[in-house]
C-alpha cells in the first residue's frame, strides 16, 4: 500500500509573470514525481493559482519495479562512466595519467595463468563461458527472481475471519498482470490443493517457519491464507495412577479457619416434598424450644419470628400440621392480615402469630408480657415497660424540639433516661399503635395521644427516633377530636391523609 506526502503549492499573490514561468514550474513537479491533485485558478489572472501535489514514498514491491530499479541504477553507472571517458578525453592539455597496464586474455592480476577449457574451441556456436556474466543477465535468471511466498507477502492483509493474513488470487493476478489461471497453476507447483468447494478438507504446506494453505468461499473466491507455525510450549509425559491406598497417606489440607468450620445459626433446611409423610410434633413448651433455633432476629419490632413454610422444611412435616399444633396451644392463625394479634403468655415470652401482605402466616415471640393495643381487655402488665398509652406520656417530657417545631429524641436515648431496655419501650411503642420502619423513606404509621400525634423514623445513620408534634385535627390540651374534614375530592367517609393508623405487629 502506497503513503503519500502531500505539498501545498502556489504562484503567489501575483502570480507568474509570464506563461513560459508558469510551464518550468509544472514541469519542474513533474520531474519530482508530484502529481497535482487539486488546481485552483483566478479568474481575473489566468498566471495566478494555487493547489495541492502528493507523491509516493512507500509503494507497493513487484518485479516490474525491481526491474526498472534496476535499469535506472544501471543507466546512472553507465552515465557517470561515460561522462568521465568524455572529459578525459576532451581535456588534450592535461597530462595523460599513467594507465594500468592491460591485462592479457586468460591471466589474473598477480600475472599467474588462469585454466580455461580448450575442448569447444572448435565449435563456433559454443557459447563464451570465460566471459563475465552482464547484470542484465542476473535479472533475467531464475535464481534472482523471488520465490512466490515472497512475492506475495507484500499483497497479505489481517485475516477478518481468523488468525493470520490472507489474499485473494483474483487480487494476486491483478496485481501481477497475469491470469488466474496462471496463479492457480502456481499454487499447484507449490504443493498447495484448490478446493472445489468450501466444505472440501483444507490441506497445509509449510515455508520458512509459516504454514499456508488454499479456501474458497460461498461466492466461489479463491483465498490463500497464511498464519505463524505454533511454536511448542509444553510436552506430554505418562502420570502414574495412584492406588486407593497410596491416597489415604496422602497428606491432609490444612485446617480451614475458625469462621469457615462453624455452622452457621440459620441454615436453609432442605426442601421436603409435599406428599412426604408427616412427622409426629412435639406439643406445648418442647415444640417452642425446637423452633427457636430457626426464628430469625424481628425487623420491625423485638423478639424474633419465623415463617410457617421455613419451619415446616426445618422439622420436616406439613405447614398445616404445624399450624395446627400451634392453634391448640391458643395461638389464632385465622386473624387476617392487619387484624390486632392474640398474644399468648408462655414462661416468660408472648406468642403469637399474624399473617403478612401475602397471606403467609408467621409465628412471633419476645421477652416479657405483651401489652394489647389501647382500648382493649388486658390485665396490667409486670414487665419494665410503661403501658400502653401512658407511654407517650411518659416520654413526653424528654423530647427536645427541633428545627421544624416538632419534637423528637432518639428511642435508645429516651429508653436510658427511662431506666429501661430499648426492646422493653419499643416493645410499648409498638403495642401503642406505633411501627418501627424498614427504611428511612418508609411512610410512617401515626398514634395520637393527648392532641398530639407520634410517629417513628430512621435517620440517615439508621438511627430510630420518636417525634411527635400537634395534630391539626385536635383541639389543644384536652385530647378531644374535632370533626375531620373531608378533601373536595374525597367521597363521603373518607379520612384524610394523616389519619391515625394502629397497625398490628407482623413478623
Amino acid at each position: 500500500m502506497a503513503v503519500w506526502e502531500y505539498k501545498v503549492i502556489s504562484s503567489g499573490k501575483g502570480g507568474f509573470a509570464t506563461p513560459a514561468l508558469l510551464e518550468s514550474f509544472l514541469n519542474q513537479l513533474g520531474t519530482d514525481e508530484w502529481e497535482i491533485v487539486e488546481f485552483r485558478g483566478q479568474a481575473d489572472n489566468p498566471l495566478a493559482f494555487s493547489g495541492l501535489a502528493r507523491r509516493p514514498t512507500q509503494r507497493d514491491w513487484t518485479l516490474e519495479d525491481a526491474a526498472a530499479a534496476a535499469a535506472r541504477a544501471e543507466a546512472d553507472k553507465l552515465r557517470v562512466e561515460f561522462e568521465a571517458k568524455f572529459r578525459s578525453a576532451t581535456t588534450a592539455a592535461a597530462p595523460a595519467e599513467a594507465e594500468a597496464p592491460v591485462h592479457e586474455a586468460g591471466r589474473e592480476v598477480d600475472g599467474l595463468r588462469r585454466l580455461r577449457d580448450t575442448d569447444r574451441d572448435s565449435d563456433p556456436d559454443a557459447p563464451e563461458t570465460d566471459a563475465p556474466e552482464d547484470e542484465w543477465d542476473k535479472l533475467g535468471s531464475g535464481d534472482e527472481l523471488p520465490t512466490f511466498f515472497e512475492a506475495m507477502r507484500p499483497h497479505l492483509r489481517r485475516n477478518q475471519r481468523g488468525p493470520g493474513f490472507s489474499v485473494g488470487v483474483d487480487y494476486l493476478a491483478k496485481k501481477w498482470d497475469i491470469s488466474e489461471d496462471d496463479v492457480i497453476g502456481a499454487l499447484k507447483e507449490c504443493g498447495l490443493d484448490i478446493p472445489d468447494d468450501e466444505d472440501a478438507k483444507i490441506t497445509h504446506v509449510e515455508y520458512d517457519g509459516d504454514i499456508y494453505w488454499v479456501n474458497i468461499n460461498r461466492r466461489g473466491e479463491l483465498w490463500v491464507n497464511t498464519k505463524e507455525k505454533s511454536r511448542p510450549v509444553f510436552r506430554t509425559v505418562q502420570a502414574a495412577r495412584v492406588e486407593p491406598e497410596e491416597a489415604a497417606k496422602a497428606p491432609e489440607a490444612p485446617h480451614p479457619p475458625r469462621e469457615e468450620r462453624e455452622p452457621r445459626q440459620r441454615r436453609e433446611p432442605a426442601e421436603t416434598p409435599s406428599d412426604a409423610p408427616g412427622v409426629p410434633l412435639p406439643t406445648g413448651p418442647e415444640l417452642l424450644d425446637r423452633i427457636r433455633p430457626f426464628m430469625r432476629k424481628n425487623r420491625r419490632e423485638p423478639g424474633g419470628s419465623g415463617s410457617m413454610s421455613f419451619l415446616s422444611r426445618a422439622l420436616k412435616c406439613s405447614e398445616s400440621a404445624l399450624v395446627d399444633a400451634f392453634t391448640s396451644m391458643g395461638l389464632n392463625a385465622n386473624s387476617a392480615a392487619g387484624d390486632p394479634p392474640v398474644f399468648v403468655e408462655i414462661g416468660d415470652e408472648s406468642w403469637w402469630l399474624n399473617k403478612d401482605s401475602r397471606g403467609g402466616i408467621w409465628i412471633n415471640a419476645r421477652a416479657g408480657r405483651a401489652q394489647e393495643p389501647p382500648g382493649a381487655d388486658q390485665p396490667p402488665s409486670d414487665a419494665g415497660a410503661p403501658a400502653p398509652g401512658n407511654v407517650f406520656a411518659a416520654v413526653r417530657l424528654l423530647l427536645k424540639e427541633t428545627k421544624t417545631g416538632s419534637v423528637a429524641a432518639p428511642v435508645e436515648r429516651l429508653a436510658g433516661d427511662l431506666g429501661k431496655s430499648t426492646d422493653d419501650l419499643l416493645g410499648a411503642l409498638t403495642a401503642s399503635g406505633l411501627r418501627i420502619p424498614e427504611k428511612s423513606r418508609e411512610k410512617p404509621v401515626f398514634a395520637e395521644h393527648a392532641g398530639e400525634i407520634f410517629w417513628l423514623n430512621l435517620n440517615g445513620k439508621g438511627e430510630l427516633w420518636l417525634n411527635a408534634k400537634v395534630s391539626k385535627y385536635s383541639d389543644g390540651g384536652d385530647g378531644g377530636r374535632r370533626p375531620r374534614p373531608k378533601r373536595k375530592d374525597a367521597p363521603d367517609g373518607e379520612a384524610p391523609s394523616e389519619a391515625v393508623s394502629e397497625a398490628p405487629s407482623q413478623g
